[in-house]
């Protein structure tokens, strides 16, 4: 399927505006990690926890942060989670203490419970000495209904406890992990009316609920991790700089691996610019992304080689404009096809795709018009410069032939070389 047919644009006549847009951004992006010391790492990376905290109603965020900000030794993170359906939801991330005059795995869990106690003490009612079904486990559930049960003549076992228990608990998660009226209990298998009464009396309903979604990492697991990702993008871009060195020439190589560059710097700067999070699903986004954009360049380049075996005569700005335009409409359908996909994801995948959809819809556009525009204009300027420092290059010294022997025979001029 061909969407353009026999267009001629001249694309290199046109490439300073990108150039100096590719310009202003990397330089935004790089300025805007310098002053902020490097990219905001999630924790997954600097170590931490994080937590989902699921509310009845619209939360203060404000009331939040500053509750914890007073019991927690670093400022916490709160905030509402974007681009999400639920705006009930609030993640609330704690660092560690990089310093090492702590025990990370101490302070961790330490973090932990206070924020579960600040929460309990905020919203909850700690004072009226019952148990808070929407944060309790089946555990602390079957032990608070023991003995009232007994004392009600319910006749169970503790197993038939434990079960009942965890009835009630797998009930609460299957409904949202947030109970909103004591009543909706009632439909649980195996609560009978007696052991009903004496649930609502032992237990009350806080207006929130952090049982689920809390994720624990410690610092040294972090910097694995970022280290993992790091060799693993350089190393991506290693096996791909090879590749093209031998299967075109080392200049198409250098191109490409600097178009790349220049899509994941300016991705991670404008990350930085709007203050976003670089955790392992934006990593993930980002080696996609190179690998989109490496391929995108490589059939441009291939055009190109093969367009010059047909006309080695022909100039080299004329033949990338010819491949381009001849490679145009499987660049926009490719690119645009995916670019509608991740906007997709963008908008309405929720805040666990946030991060990576973001990275790709920016690295989309980016890759898109690197392959063309910075790639293209990289591999021309080599071979300008090259063929004049060959112009300019002194001629030896040609001796005297011998008589009788035949002239001697100036040397071809050096033509483009194209692959092997």
């Amino acid at each position: 399927m061909e969407l353009f047919k026999k267009t001629n644009f001249d694309f290199l006549g046109h490439k300073w505006p990108f150039i100096i847009a590719s310009l202003v951004l990397s330089v935004a992006g790089l300025v805007s990690l310098a002053v902020k010391g490097g990219p905001k790492y999630g924790i997954e990376f600097k170590g931490g926890m994080i937590m989902t905290v699921r509310f009845a109603s619209k939360p203060d965020v404000e009331k939040i942060r500053a509750s914890l900000t007073k019991v927690l030794s670093s400022p916490p993170s709160v905030q509402t989670f974007e681009g999400g359906s639920d705006q009930n939801e609030i993640e609330i991330e704690v660092g560690v203490d990089h310093s090492g005059t702590k025990d990370a795995n101490v302070e961790l869990e330490k973090n932990h419970q206070t924020v579960l106690a600040t929460l309990a003490q905020t919203y909850g009612q700690p004072g009226n000495g019952k148990l808070d079904l929407n944060n309790a486990t089946t555990g602390q559930l079957s032990a608070r209904l023991t003995d009232p049960l007994q004392r009600a003549g319910v006749q169970l076992s503790q197993q038939q406890v434990d079960e009942l228990a965890g009835a009630v608990i797998a009930w609460r998660d299957q409904h949202g992990g947030l109970i909103t009226k004591i009543d909706d209990v009632r439909s649980v298998p195996g609560l009978t009316p007696p052991a009903f009464s004496v649930l609502n009396q032992e237990s009350y309903l806080a207006p929130y609920t952090a049982a689920r979604n809390i994720e624990i990492v410690g610092p040294k697991v972090g910097a694995d991790l970022r280290s993992q990702a790091l060799n693993a993008t350089l190393l991506a871009l290693a096996g791909m700089l090879v590749y093209i060195w031998f299967r075109f020439e080392w200049v198409y190589g250098v191109a490409a691996v600097i178009a790349v560059f220049h899509d994941t710097i300016i991705t991670i700067g404008i990350f930085s610019i709007m203050d976003k999070e670089i955790s392992l699903t934006v990593i993930a986004a980002l080696l996609t992304l190179v690998g989109y954009s490496m391929n995108d360049t490589i059939v441009i380049f291939d055009r190109i080689r093969e367009n010059l075996h047909l006309n080695r005569r022909e100039r080299l700005d004329d033949v990338i404009n010819r491949s381009v335009n001849q490679t145009l409409s499987r660049t926009v359908m490719t690119s645009g096809l995916t670019f509608l996909a991740v906007l997709a994801l963008f908008l309405f995948g929720g805040p666990v795709l946030h991060g990576f959809s973001l990275a790709l819809v920016i690295g989309i556009i980016i890759g898109t018009y690197s392959s063309v525009f910075v790639a293209s204009p990289i591999v021309l300027v080599w071979h300008d410069w090259a063929d004049k420092r060959k112009k300019t290059a002194p001629e030896a010294p040609l001796t005297a032939p011998r008589q009788g022997s035949a002239k001697p025979v100036a040397p071809a001029k050096n033509s483009v070389k194209v692959g092997k």
